[in-house]
């Protein structure tokens, strides 16, 4: 099979070929039909001439992607006119709720330059994903001079009551959040740049961005998600949790996401960065990430979608999606292997968890690509497994981890494997994948 993880950097070539190559702040959302519709930034690597107005992909099963143009025709004239913008950036698309019998989708798009905060946020909406797709104007603005936030990377949340959202930031001074009218998606409070929920100093030039909130329905909290650092080589997730939309947002070992006293790296538990299992490819600064919820028959399923670049061309970047998992603890982790479908993560029969894996410890003081290490991990209940996702408790070297066993599929060994994710006491995350 093609799968993400197996691809590797080459010319741009024509936008059918593209398939999930070149995609940037990706979002994906799933139409009545069972069609995967995903939404990027307007960016293709090592291309002067890039199509605008927010690239649109399909899938049928989240792992072959076939692009199909634009949202929009091009950047809308009251994004141009505020920002001068030649592209969209970091679209949102998100199902909005309307009486029985009607459907309608919303994009919130970002228009801006790189290194600026005269942004703004714009709607346009659509009755399907597919479109077509209508402007709305603009939603929130920022100006250089007159405003520090930045307005550009919108998140929808509807939160536990089912009221909307929108936290947006990038830099500048940080992740913000604020009230949008249930009816017609625009600020309740019109003019209104929210309410700072993160934020990080000017020693590493206060980068944060891409921020994205999942309400929780099962424990009643809120975890934030966040990349740090550079888009360029050096991105990597954060995690935090609150008990309410606005705050305040705490790490696992208690820092709060708007301390800025704190040493910056140590602030927002790191549940993914750059690493490198042997014989596979090297995955570098993956970031900006949503989260996409599937209904099943017993349940749902998550995943987290981002985009990632390669070490041997880190100016080629390629979207990966991973499940998402909750700990016994209620923190959530991701697994090490890109998804590759359902098939790929039912073993042919269950196997000791317990014995040598290659583990990635994501110190979040570095941030360093991690080489995975052959680590003896351990599981007090001596249990086997086949794959179904499971909480445990294991012993990773010398840390006892608050952990999630499942299946995956190892890219490095093409085969199907168990691997893990879970945080030790220390707020630090561990990912594997079993085998020596």
């Amino acid at each position: 099979m093609t799968l993400l993880s197996s691809l590797q950097p080459v010319p741009v070539g024509a936008p059918e070929t593209w398939g999930a190559r070149h995609a940037h702040d990706p979002t994906v959302v799933r139409d009545d039909d069972g069609t995967y519709y995903m939404f990027s930034t307007d960016a293709v690597a090592n291309c002067g001439e890039i199509p605008a107005g927010v690239h649109v992909r399909t899938s049928p099963d989240l792992v072959e992607w076939a692009y199909c143009g634009t949202a929009l025709d091009g950047v809308p004239a009251p994004a141009f006119a505020w920002s001068g913008a030649k592209g969209l950036w970091a679209p949102e698309v998100v199902r909005w709720p309307v009486p029985a019998g009607q459907t309608r989708w919303h994009m919130y798009y970002s228009a801006s330059t790189f290194g600026s905060n005269t942004s703004a946020i714009g709607l346009a909406v659509a009755p399907t994903p597919s479109g077509p797709w209508t402007d709305q104007g603009l939603v929130v603005r920022t100006k250089a001079g007159r405003d520090t936030q930045n307005a550009i990377d919108a998140a929808v949340t509807f939160d536990s009551d089912g009221l909307p959202w929108l936290t947006y930031g990038s830099f500048f001074s940080g992740i913000h959040t604020l009230r949008l009218d249930a009816v017609t998606g625009h600020p309740v409070k019109e003019g209104s740049l929210g309410t700072c929920i993160a934020r990080r100093p000017s020693s590493v030039d206060r980068a944060i961005e891409g921020a994205f909130v999942q309400y929780r329905g099962s424990s009643d909290k809120y975890i934030l998600f966040a990349s740090y650092d550079s888009l360029f080589n050096t991105y990597n997730v954060r995690v935090a949790i609150a008990d309410a939309m606005t705050g305040p947002y705490r790490d696992a070992t208690g820092a709060e996401m708007t301390d800025a006293e704190t040493a910056p790296h140590m602030v927002g538990t790191k549940i993914l960065g750059s690493y490198r299992f042997d014989g596979d490819t090297a995955w570098l600064a993956p970031g900006h990430n949503s989260i996409l919820t599937v209904p099943t028959h017993d349940g749902e399923d998550q995943f987290m979608v981002h985009h990632v670049r390669f070490v041997e061309d880190p100016s080629q970047h390629v979207v990966q999606l991973r499940r998402v998992f909750f700990t016994a603890g209620g923190w959530p982790v991701v697994s090490p292997q890109p998804y590759a479908g359902p098939a790929s993560e039912r073993l042919d029969a269950p196997v000791p968890v317990s014995g040598t894996w290659r583990v990635l410890r994501f110190d979040p003081s570095s941030t360093d690509l991690v080489e995975a290490a052959p680590t003896s991990v351990h599981d007090d209940a001596a249990a086997t497994s086949a794959g179904q996702p499971r909480q445990v408790r294991l012993a990773v070297g010398e840390s006892v981890l608050d952990a999630v066993v499942f299946g995956s599929w190892d890219f490095s060994r093409n085969r199907r494997a168990l691997s893990f994710s879970g945080i030790g006491a220390d707020g630090v995350v561990y990912s594997g994948t079993q085998g020596a």
